[in-house]
């Protein structure tokens, strides 16, 4: 019983063993199973492709506008997504800029022309790339070396943005990037090294979060994206003026504009240094040449529609439309000025390429729009420009592609509205100012704050004499033309010609029979002093109203269509005729307005006549003149005396010009650009007679450092008062600045030009091609007329400070211990002497005047220190 009982309870144990034993097998089986078919899940999502979002999804609260480029945008955050289609990739695109509303002191006004780029579109991995394209170089392809072109040329990605969908025919791209942001175009001016924070008004740092889309335009052939760029500066050092409304929070408003390259059959024309026009410098890498330039020249694309004709109106001329924002009174002024461009079209065997249209009210097209040139006022709060003429072109072939004119309000106002001439720019800030001059595209022309000023000078005169107001009419209209002309110009391509103004003897200035069929001077494109005749019965115009000789010459040259086979040969013909007196030509970079700029004095601002010497004389006898009627004039019942003042103003401002330009002749050298075969008598530098230099400094002399040569201003002394504006005094004071006037006018304008480290250096070395009037020479005349005439008797005001400037730059060049002197040892010599000679006189001058005697005993110290070895 035991036994079978042992036996049944092994049996069974055995039994239970392997039950549990099964049981467990079971469950690791059933636990593996598990693992596997979860591992297996895992693997199976691991490799399970992420469902794939389309366009359409992510465009879903998205407006679209269709054009050159498909634009998405968010209407809930405004966000903005761009289509880029396969056949835009790698492919070349026109950017353009405009400024539409900012700060008017950095430059940020309406429709002012920025960057002008070709950028490509590239795919990059799973990236879109916008680049920058370089396009300063050519390479001959049939010359081996061309295969390294791009060699040592760095490549710009100014953006590289991830794919964010596809399809079949392009790839969309997040967008705020591109257009929220500086990438495109840099709109913070970076300030100028040397100045110091806070002494001007500048923009604080970009904020993306407060920046937005304005408004959003596509065409078939352009896209423009309007944005408002957010600055913040928590803690400004400048308030700026009166139209920041709170230096710490600013906006602008910029136009972002892409543009599809034109396919025509332009043909680029190069560009030559005898005739002026805006355009691209290209070098070639594949030449030898001694002047490897490739360089083409800004046009718009004319071409006839009867190519057999001599004369023929275009296939399509260039419109321009006189924006509705024109005051009704000028508007037919503005479409004659424009149609007046239409006979210099006509030598280039087009007619009518221009045409002149007026906008409706009730347009329907937004002259914002690439495709409209249009003539617009506007009325700035602080217009840093009387009227702008930019134009922008295919960097790759001149074609212009648009343009804009934009004339300031106030610029045609019959009354001065600025005190400027009450703190004239030094020598050093004329020089940096005249970093905006250096321009490509007509967007930093001042002729308008010039021509106002001369403008000005006639108005006055004429209602100084008791004038009628037909007069004042007359000259308004003419000083109109004038100015619609001018910035036409630049936008046909043509720059600056400071030299046209040489064009008339003195005897032609007013004879009509002349000036009306040819015009006062050579080009509309200059900066001409007003035309004024002492005599007033013998009055001629007062301004150009026709382009002149010059302009129909370069209008020929840019725009003359020929045959491939001829063209070279026909435009040597009509470059040869550079040497015709009336088609002579100088731009900014020769113009001699800052002083120790260029060399040649008649290719200066604010000159007139072929003896602008002698028109200079004549115009300070006139302000003299003049200055004698301002009380009567300008006192006017129940007024202040602020015009009185600005008047006054404005007539140094003439006396301040035309010192500056007789002051050029002086160390002068005339530049002549034919080239080697032309039909000229003239070598390429020739120096101003001593005699003209002479001239020069007698005049000046007489009419600016002489004692008596502000005689005529002062009854006019105590009525010089500001109209009193709320705290316009808190900072300064109200009475005039009289000493800042002269010394304006007799040494920045003036002495700083003449006693130029680069001035004297050419005195020195043009004297070995034919210069007779040396430095010490120069420097003896200037002290006759700066000590002789008062050296008995009271030294007043303006020569004190005149005598008192002179030594102490004279004693600058003469010290030979100053490293950082640019002057070279000639000029130190004849400094050494004129102080020498300045003591001499001193020694025999006598005054009962304490003031005086005080005066000549700063100047004896000053001269002891100078001479005084150290």
């Amino acid at each position: 019983m035991n036994k079978i009982r042992l036996t049944f309870m092994l049996s069974l144990a055995v039994l239970l063993s392997s039950g549990l034993s099964q049981a467990q097998d079971k469950s690791n089986r059933k636990k593996k199973n598990e693992k596997e078919v979860a591992a297996a899940k895992a693997d199976s999502i691991k490799n399970k492709k992420p469902a794939k979002v389309s366009i359409t999804d992510k465009i879903k609260t998205s407006k679209k506008t269709e054009g050159l480029f498909t634009i998405y945008q968010d209407t809930v955050t405004g966000s903005i997504q761009l289509y880029i289609k396969n056949d835009q990739l790698n492919k070349e695109f026109i950017y353009q800029s405009y400024s539409m509303n900012g700060p008017t002191m950095l430059g940020l006004n309406q429709s002012m022309h920025r960057a002008t780029n070709i950028f490509n579109i590239k795919k990059a991995n799973d990236k879109i790339e916008f680049g920058l394209v370089n396009t300063s170089f050519y390479y001959d392809k049939d010359n081996a070396v061309s295969k390294t072109a791009g060699t040592d040329i760095a490549e710009a990605i100014f953006l590289a943005e991830k794919i964010v969908a596809k399809d079949s025919t392009g790839y969309l791209i997040a967008a705020d990037g591109l257009f929220l942001s500086e990438k495109l175009d840099p709109v913070k001016p970076v300030m100028p090294p040397g100045i110091p924070p806070g002494a001007v008004f500048n923009l604080g740092n970009f904020n993306a979060a407060k920046s937005k889309y304005h408004s959003v335009r596509s065409y078939p052939n352009n896209t423009d994206v309007l944005v408002d760029l957010a600055y913040d500066n928590p803690a400004p050092l400048n308030g700026g003026g009166e139209d920041i409304t709170d230096a710490r929070y600013v906006r602008v408003r910029i136009q972002h504009t892409f543009l599809e390259i034109p396919v025509n059959n332009f043909k680029s024309r190069r560009d030559d240094p005898r005739v002026g026009y805006f355009g691209q410098t290209i070098n070639d890498q594949t030449s030898i040449k001694p002047t490897p330039y490739r360089d083409i020249i800004n046009r718009w694309y004319l071409t006839k529609k009867d190519p057999a004709a001599f004369l023929s109106e275009p296939l399509e001329p260039i419109v321009w439309w006189v924006e509705n924002t024109t005051p009704i009174e000028y508007r037919e002024t503005v479409v004659n000025a424009g149609n007046k461009w239409n006979e210099a079209f006509e030598k280039a065997g087009f007619k009518n390429a221009v045409v002149m249209k007026i906008q409706p009210d009730d347009a329907d097209w937004d002259a914002g729009d690439v495709r409209y040139n249009v003539i617009r006022w506007v009325a700035s709060a602080n217009p840093p420009y009387g009227a702008i003429g930019p134009s922008f072109a295919n960097p790759r072939t001149g074609q212009i592609l648009g343009a804009d004119i934009t004339i300031e309000w106030a610029s045609g106002s019959n009354s001065p509205t600025m005190d400027e001439l009450y703190s004239a720019k030094t020598s050093e800030e004329s020089e940096a100012h005249l970093n905006h001059y250096f321009h490509k595209d007509g967007t930093a022309c001042t002729l308008a704050n010039e021509l106002k000023n001369q403008f000005l000078m006639g108005t006055t005169l004429a209602e100084s004499f008791g004038e009628d107001k037909a007069t004042l009419l007359k000259v308004h209209e003419e000083f109109l033309y004038y100015l619609v002309l001018h910035e036409m110009g630049h936008t046909l391509g043509l720059n600056h010609n400071m030299k046209s103004s040489q064009m008339l003897s003195p005897a032609d200035l007013h004879n009509k029979a002349i000036t009306e069929k040819i015009g006062l001077i050579g080009s509309v494109m200059d900066y001409p002093s007003i035309n004024l005749s002492l005599d007033r019965s013998k009055q001629g115009n007062y301004y150009t109203t026709k382009p002149g000789p010059y302009d129909l010459w370069a209008i020929e040259y840019g725009y003359k269509e020929f045959d491939e086979k001829s063209e070279e040969a026909e435009l040597a013909k009509i470059l040869s005729r550079s040497t015709d007196p009336n088609l002579t030509f100088g731009n900014d970079a020769d113009d001699m307005r800052s002083p120790g700029k260029a060399i040649d004095p008649r290719v200066m601002v604010n000159d007139l006549s072929s003896d602008a010497v002698g028109n200079a004389e004549e115009r300070f006898k006139l302000v003299n003149n003049i200055m004698t009627k301002l009380k009567t004039k300008y006192s006017k019942t129940g007024q202040s005396y602020a015009e009185l003042r600005s008047r006054f103003g404005m007539l140094n401002g003439q006396r301040r010009n035309m010192a500056s330009v007789v002051s050029r002749y002086v160390g002068g050298v005339y530049v002549d650009r034919s080239f080697v075969g032309q039909n000229t008598t003239q070598k390429p530098f020739t120096p101003v007679t001593e005699a003209q230099q002479k001239r020069a400094i007698d005049i000046l002399n007489k009419y600016v450092f002489a004692p008596d040569a502000y005689d005529a201003d002062a009854p006019l002394y105590p009525y010089l008062q500001m109209q009193r504006r709320g705290f316009g005094f808190f900072s300064s004071t109200e009475d005039p600045k009289l000493g800042s006037i002269y010394q304006s006018i007799q040494t920045d304008a003036t002495l700083g030009h003449i006693l130029h480290p680069t001035t004297l250096q050419r005195v020195s070395n043009s004297s070995l091609y034919g210069n007779t009037y040396s430095v010490a020479e120069i420097m003896g005349d200037l002290t006759n007329g700066i000590f002789k005439a008062d050296l008995v008797g009271k030294v007043n005001m303006q020569r004190q400070y005149l005598q008192t400037y002179f030594v102490k730059e004279v004693a600058k060049i003469a010290d030979v211990d100053d490293a950082r002197s640019r002057h070279d040892d000639i000029s130190k010599a004849a400094a050494r002497q004129t102080l020498k000679k300045i003591k001499l006189m001193l020694a025999t001058a006598s005054s009962l005047d304490e003031s005086t005697r005080a005066h000549r005993n700063y100047i004896a110290f000053l001269i002891e220190n100078a001479l005084t070895i150290k």
